[in-house]
């Protein structure tokens, strides 16, 4: 038998890891800054790229594509390399995925704080950066998948099955949620609109965690964990149940975000159905990772390693015990909007991933550089103080979430609401909030601990290099089934025919959601009332976007009396035909919007914005002070209403051509407006005063951005009208 001698490619390792922990750093640090913005919200006071709603989606993406995104290369290059007994497919495909994917992250960090965003979640970015990822994912797809071929080992491990699920189900998720028309270089408006952007973005959110989040890190654990135990996985079979059933299963979930939404209820009801099945599959791989450590456990007391892993996985239990949980109606109802699932996502985030990297990196580390960790010590300390953050952060986030649902739906005897000020419920958890921002604060002292200990490690060991390995060639396998062998033993020799059963399994529950949802015109009554936006509120709408005003608020009044008390009449589905993307939201830091049109005068939008404490005493909104100094550039507005018109809103040659006049009308009747308060005449007219003695331009009211987003608001939810009987008036 000819034995072949090759070398693994540990720099690409050593670079993603080094990335890893870099821009974890950077990911938390954004993070914790978000944080103390809700006790300090004019902390950034005036600096546009640093408010919350700008910052809110820089954090994510870094948590998720950059620290999380590195740490899944780092594991899967390592890993499949060993089980596969090859080096990478190429090295060029290696290094561009790397610096390619590097780049992206830079992209990100600069266009999110500028404002230039999708708003859709964990989808913000342009559409530029949305084909940079299409093009270097698939490029890690085919190193992986050309490893595969090129392999010296006959069977496929269970982890290589979650990266092959991983990089296909990503793909096409990916793809089909970001399509989108361009209007500019860095300007796009979805192609899908309302709810039936609403179904595929959540198809796409909720399976972004499940094929980002966890296949992979499942993938890792299924490597990692028994490397570090020294044990073998507890049960072949169930990683096999584990495996097929999850990714099957997980791709019909996504509609439990949309839940008493304008959604239709067949759609819920799929969601909630599969989320619970959910539970059966990912408490199968909780139980083959811990089990795996039976015989092991003196060693785990120890082994800061395991120590790690262990919390993660029962992180991960945690995680996705309450996932099905919260998709059950009665609980939802409860939870949506609130902090529970802030709480919710990050005991996911911190412990199944943040926490699998961690115990990763401690155990890569020393192995590459052929040396002993600098410290268990300080690793001992890292896991206990990161521990701690995690319970400070998310037991009081659980506590504000059942405090903000209780108190949102509490009735006087009389029926009307006892907390019937929004402001009452954010300042009875402002506690809760300082209480996050510690254990933030511990998570990141932990990671902080954590670099310094590798980077003395690295140091005192070896220079990390390729490592020499030899393995037997892999004679040619029969394309048959052999005597004896079961259909999944030959599947794992198969790497094309797993890749398209892994496909079709993940395919089947997004087509039978999806494409009635889009091709069925019935499931979205249209309303003969709701009309496009004009031209100025198309503008401001996308200040809107701009700004992340839909991170805080919610444009969605599910049919319960508490909102409908609240807020006003409950959303409807055909409301939101023309809302290229839609802009329901997932969280309630303030009140919905979708009826404010007409609730408060021009001025105290005007004011709201500037100062939102002058108008709402205690409100923790930041001020966007430069929305009411800065000139609006509208120069667009006829490129952007002939992109809605290909995506097929009314707009007539007409309305278009005349946008410019059309403009100029609204905004000068709401400078008019805005002149009624004595305040702001006086002001503004001293304004234009100084401006002229001075020699400075001076930038009329009805040019500025705060009038463009007033109108916007001005016009929400005013497009329907409601009998006393409840019956619409104009649905059809």
């Amino acid at each position: 038998m000819e034995v072949q001698q090759f070398y693994y490619d540990n720099k690409i390792v050593k670079n993603f890891l080094y990335a890893t922990m870099f821009w974890g750093i950077v990911g938390m640090t954004v993070g914790l800054l978000l944080a103390f913005m809700f006790m300090f919200p004019n902390l950034t006071d005036g600096i546009s790229w640093l408010s919350f709603g700008r910052l809110r989606p820089l954090h994510t993406n870094a948590v998720i594509f950059a620290f999380i995104g590195n740490a899944i290369y780092a594991g899967v290059y390592y890993s499949t390399q060993r089980l596969l007994k090859a080096r990478m497919f190429s090295d060029f495909l290696s290094k561009f995925n790397f610096w390619g994917w590097q780049a992206i992250i830079v992209a990100a960090a600069i266009t999110l704080p500028l404002g230039y965003t999708s708003s859709k979640e964990y989808a913000e970015l342009e559409w530029p950066i949305d084909l940079a990822i299409a093009v270097v994912w698939v490029a890690f797809g085919v190193n992986l998948i050309g490893t595969m071929i090129k392999r010296r080992q006959r069977h496929l491990y269970v982890a290589i099955w979650f990266y092959l699920a991983t990089f296909v189900t990503v793909a096409v998720l990916h793809i089909f949620n970001s399509l989108e028309l361009p209007v500019s270089a860095l300007k796009s408006y979805s192609v899908y609109a309302g709810v039936q952007d609403a179904l595929v973005q959540w198809w796409y959110g909720h399976n972004a965690v499940a094929f980002f989040l966890t296949t992979p890190f499942l993938g890792l654990m299924y490597y990692f964990v028994p490397k570090a135990a020294n044990r073998p996985i507890y049960s072949y079979r169930l990683s096999i149940v584990h495996f097929w059933s999850l990714i099957f299963i997980y791709i019909w979930a996504g509609p439990h975000h949309l839940l008493y939404s304008a959604l239709p209820d067949w759609a819920q009801n799929l969601g909630v159905a599969f989320s619970i099945m959910l539970l059966a599959p990912s408490w199968g791989g909780m139980i083959n990772g811990l089990l795996t450590l039976r015989g092991a456990w003196d060693k785990v007391r120890t082994d800061p390693v395991l120590k790690f892993m262990v919390v993660a996985i029962t992180g991960y239990g945690m995680a996705t015990f309450e996932g099905p949980l919260l998709s059950l109606k009665n609980v939802n109802a409860i939870a949506h909007f609130s902090d529970w699932i802030i709480a919710h996502v990050h005991v996911g985030a911190l412990a199944w991933n943040g926490f699998l990297t961690f115990g990763m990196i401690y155990w890569l580390v020393p192995k590459m550089t052929k040396n002993k960790l600098f410290s268990t010590g300080l690793a001992n300390f890292h896991f206990w103080i990161g521990t701690l953050g995690i319970i400070l952060y998310t037991l009081p986030m659980y506590v504000a979430g059942f405090t903000q649902a209780l108190m949102w739906k509490d009735f006087n005897p009389d029926g009307t609401l006892v907390y019937g000020n929004f402001l009452e419920t954010v300042h009875e958890i402002m506690p809760m909030y300082w209480m996050r921002a510690i254990g933030g604060s511990l998570y990141i002292v932990g990671a902080c601990v954590m670099i310094y200990n590798v980077v003395r490690t690295i140091k005192s060991g070896s220079t990390i290099e390729d490592e020499l390995a030899e393995a037997a060639a892999l004679t040619r396998v029969s394309k048959h089934r052999t005597a004896g062998e079961t259909f999944h033993t030959w599947l794992e020799r198969k790497p094309i025919q797993l890749t398209i059963l892994a496909t079709v399994a993940i395919l089947i529950g997004g087509i039978i959601q999806i494409v009635p949802t889009i091709l069925v015109k019935s499931n979205i009554p249209t309303i003969t009332s709701v009309k496009p936006y004009t031209p100025l509120e198309l503008e401001g709408r996308d200040l809107y976007i701009r700004e992340g005003c839909v991170s805080c608020h919610s444009q969605m009044i599910r049919p319960f009396r508490s909102e409908v008390e609240r807020y006003g009449e409950y959303a409807k589905a055909g409301e939101f035909v023309y809302d290229h993307p839609f802009l329901w939201g997932s969280k309630r830091t303030g009140p919905d919007l979708l009826r404010i049109g007409g609730k408060y005068s021009d001025n105290w939008h005007l004011n709201h914005m500037y100062d939102p404490q002058s108008t709402s005493s205690g409100s923790i909104m930041p001020s966007y002070s430069w929305m009411v100094r800065d000139k609006h550039d509208r120069s667009d507005i006829q490129a952007k209403m002939e992109a809605m018109v290909t995506l097929g809103v009314p707009y007539t040659d007409e309305d278009i051509a005349n946008a410019e006049d059309s403009m100029d009308a609204q905004a000068e009747k709401i400078e008019k407006n805005l002149y009624t308060d004595p305040d702001f005449a006086k002001n503004y007219e001293a304004d234009k005063t100084y401006a002229a003695e001075n020699g400075e331009e001076f930038i009329e009211m009805r040019d500025r951005e705060i009038v463009s987003l007033i109108a916007y608001l001005q016009r929400l939810g005013t497009d329907i009208k409601v009998k006393e009987t409840g019956e619409l008036v104009s649905e059809k």
